[in-house]
C-alpha cells in the first residue's frame, strides 16, 4: 500500500530503491557453547526469516564462509533455506568469500546461482572424523582410566583406550553413507553442469577459478556488483541478522542462556572446540 501510494509521488519521492536483502553464513558449522557461538539452525533461522519476509524482493543472497562441521547442521540450514525459498517463491543468490568447503559448500547447494571470487576456496566434499590417542600418555604418567558402561560399544573409540579394529570399521561405515548423501545433494542441484572429474567427490578443494571449470559454482564476481548489475544501480543491498542477547554484547558468544557462571564450567571445552575450528580454517591456510 504504502509503495503505491509512492507511485503518486512526484520525482524521487515517488521512488522505491528495490532490496536484496543478505544473509550472512561465517564461521565453522556446528553447536554453540556458552562461550562460542556456532553456526547452525538455530543461530541462523532468525535472520533467514526475516530476510524472506522482504516480499518484494527480487531475491535473497547468502554470504558464505565457512570451512565446514557438522553434517546434520549443514543439512539442517540447506533445507531451510530451500524451503524459504520454495514457500516464498525467491531466487537465491550464493556468494562465497574466502571458503565454503565441505558442510560450507553443502550449505552454498541451496543457491540457484553460486557466485565465487577466483581466490575463494571451494569443494572438499567429503567426510571426515578426527581424534587423539592417549593410551601411551596414560601409561608413562600413571593415571588410570576409569570406565563404567552398560553396553559393551558404549566406549567406542574412546581416546584412552587402544583402537579396535571393528569400531574403525564401523565408523568408516557411517562416513560412508554420509558422503554418498552429500554426492546425491550435489549431483541432484548440479548435476546439469558438473564435470566428470575422477576427484569431484574426493575431498579435495580448489580455487573458485577452477571450482567454476568443474561446474561446482556458477561464475566470477562479488556479492555488490553482481547484485547491481541484476537488479540495478539503485538497489540497495540489506544485511540482516538476529538481535544479540545482552551478555552477549560484552562476552564472546551469542548464546549465553546458562550465564556467567556456567561460562566458567565450560572453559575447557570452549578451548578445545576453539583449537578445532582454528584446524578447520587452517586446513585452508587460513
Amino acid at each position: 500500500m504504502l509503495n503505491k501510494l509512492r507511485s503518486y509521488l512526484p520525482g524521487k519521492l515517488g521512488k522505491v530503491r528495490p532490496i536484496v536483502p543478505v544473509v550472512r553464513l561465517h564461521g565453522a558449522i556446528g553447536a554453540a557453547s556458552p562461550l562460542k557461538s556456532g553456526l547452525n539452525l538455530s543461530s541462523v533461522e532468525d535472520a533467514l526469516e526475516i530476510a524472506f519476509s522482504f516480499k518484494e524482493a527480487p531475491a535473497v543472497a547468502l554470504s558464505i564462509n565457512s570451512p565446514g562441521g557438522s553434517p546434520v547442521q549443514s543439512h539442517l540450514i540447506f533445507k531451510r533455506i530451500r524451503q524459504l525459498a520454495d514457500e516464498n517463491n525467491k531466487q537465491i543468490l550464493v556468494f562465497v568469500e574466502d571458503v565454503a568447503a565441505s558442510g560450507g559448500y553443502m550449505i552454498a547447494l541451496a543457491g540457484d546461482d553460486i557466485i565465487v571470487d577466483p581466490s575463494s576456496i571451494v569443494g572438499s566434499i567429503g567426510v571426515v572424523s578426527a581424534g587423539f590417542g592417549f593410551t601411551e600418555l596414560l601409561e608413562k604418567t600413571g593415571v588410570q582410566r576409569r570406565v563404567y558402561a552398560s553396553g559393551d560399544k558404549k566406549v567406542t573409540l574412546d581416546p584412552f583406550s587402544p583402537e579396535v579394529k571393528e569400531d574403525i570399521e564401523h565408523l568408516k561405515t557411517l562416513q560412508h553413507e554420509i558422503h554418498e548423501m552429500f554426492i546425491d545433494m550435489v549431483k541432484s542441484r548440479r548435476g546439469d553442469v558438473l564435470s566428470d572429474d575422477k576427484n569431484l567427490f574426493s575431498g579435495l578443494f580448489w580455487t573458485g577459478a577452477k571450482a567454476r571449470d568443474l561446474g561446482l559454482v556458477d561464475g566470477l564476481g562479488d556479492l555488490h556488483s553482481t547484485i547491481h548489475e541484476r537488479y540495478g544501480k539503485e538497489t540497495k543491498v540489506k544485511f540482516v541478522g538476529t538481535k544479540k542477547r545482552f551478555l552477549s554484547r560484552f562476552i564472546p558468544g551469542a548464546n549465553l542462556q546458562g550465564g556467567l557462571s556456567e561460562a566458567a564450567g565450560t572453559l575447557p571445552a570452549a578451548t578445545l572446540a576453539t583449537l578445532e575450528e582454528k584446524s578447520l580454517w587452517a586446513k585452508f591456510g587460513l
